[in-house]
């Protein structure tokens, strides 16, 4: 074969490689289309049952050079492309991410404003006990300039036999001591059942980890428009927490607040995982407000100051810590709540490090 011969068997090529990228992206255009009538329709994107068809077809059809194992390795790698475009595609029509919006989400409640260039502070206890307790709390907690006051009035616990909350009476004592010291509130709320309760009394609500794919409860928030913060399941990916957040959003509430709070693995000296890794990513895919709980995350007092200067150098909008005033008798999690001399401490040496809004 001389030179000019295998120069033009080379050029031929190269036109059939122009040819099949003509032709798969012909073939992506398609897929693309059927994509969005999937979607129209409910249909999951992905079926596993045409695939194989298409794949014995092709099988069929083949008559060399290359054996049935290559053209079925070669079609599932396109097949496994054109899913892909898809998730993409998916991905550009979600609310809550940067594609649609680029700016950041800032929520406004009472003059406080979650996500924008304040950093902000969640404090108060795990329950709400009595009125004295949270009294005592928000007077601490105000008095060095939180304003965003916490409490659970439900709570879910892994035991049917412990302490769940005080309910309707934890809401009005949060709603009594809110008001009294101006502070903005908010509870965990377990079943869309509560919402409208909560709605009267709250300014916030909360979506716990348990719940975090209670989907009946998501579109319920959804539809309310009252301002959430929206937990991460201890085994939940960062997509999932985002699709979660898409069920509210979806429904006409862009008040959603994001949550980083932990997530199980096999270590032991913490309660849960600290994913610090998470807040950037999330503020990187998401336009929504991110916050880190540092009580459930890690479960320890002595080393919520450095997981906090931590969240905040990963760029968390702001923080969540437990707060009581004789954790050794709280009714739950009393090992991870700070006592009001030892929060004093941490939010003085925090704001030396990050000075917070509220």
């Amino acid at each position: 074969m001389s030179t000019s011969d295998l120069e033009a068997l080379r050029n031929k090529l190269d036109e059939i490689n122009v040819q099949i990228l003509e032709l798969i992206s012909n073939r992506a255009e398609i897929v693309e289309k059927i994509g969005i009538e999937k979607q129209k329709q409910g249909i999951p994107r992905f079926d596993p049952v045409r695939e194989s068809r298409m794949l014995e077809n092709l099988v069929q059809k083949n008559k060399g050079p290359f054996d049935d194992a290559t053209v079925r390795h070669l079609f599932k790698q396109i097949f496994k492309a054109s899913l892909e475009l898809l998730e993409e595609e998916h991905k550009k029509h979600l609310l809550v991410t940067r594609k649609r919006k680029h700016e950041d989400t800032v929520i406004h409640i009472k003059g406080v404003g979650i996500g924008g260039p304040d950093k902000v502070l969640v404090a108060g206890p795990c329950t709400v006990e009595s009125y004295g307790q949270m009294y005592e709390v928000a007077a601490s907690l105000k008095a060095q300039g939180v304003t965003i006051l916490r409490g659970g009035a439900y709570k879910s616990r892994t035991s049917p036999y412990d302490f769940q909350g005080l309910g309707k009476e934890g809401l009005e004592i949060l709603h009594k001591v809110g008001g009294q010291f101006g502070m903005i509130t908010v509870s965990e709320i377990m079943d869309s059942s509560e919402l409208e309760l909560a709605g009267q009394y709250i300014d916030m609500v909360e979506i716990g980890a348990k719940n975090m794919q209670n989907f009946s409860l998501l579109k319920a928030v959804g539809d309310s428009g009252i301002p959430v913060l929206l937990k991460r399941g201890n085994s939940a990916t960062l997509e999932e927490l985002l699709l979660s957040a898409e069920y509210i959003v979806s429904r006409g509430n862009a008040q959603v607040i994001l949550m980083e709070r932990g997530i199980r693995t096999y270590e032991k000296w913490t309660r849960n995982t600290l994913d610090i890794s998470a807040v950037p990513i999330l503020k990187k895919e998401s336009h929504l407000p991110v916050l880190v709980d540092l009580s459930h995350s890690t479960g320890r007092k002595d080393i919520v100051l450095p997981c906090a200067k931590a969240a905040l150098a990963a760029g968390a909008d702001g923080l969540l810590v437990e707060v009581h005033p004789d954790p050794s008798i709280s009714l739950s999690d009393g090992q991870q709540q700070l006592d009001l001399k030892q929060f004093a401490e941490f939010y003085r040496d925090l704001n030396a490090f990050q000075p917070f809004g509220s």
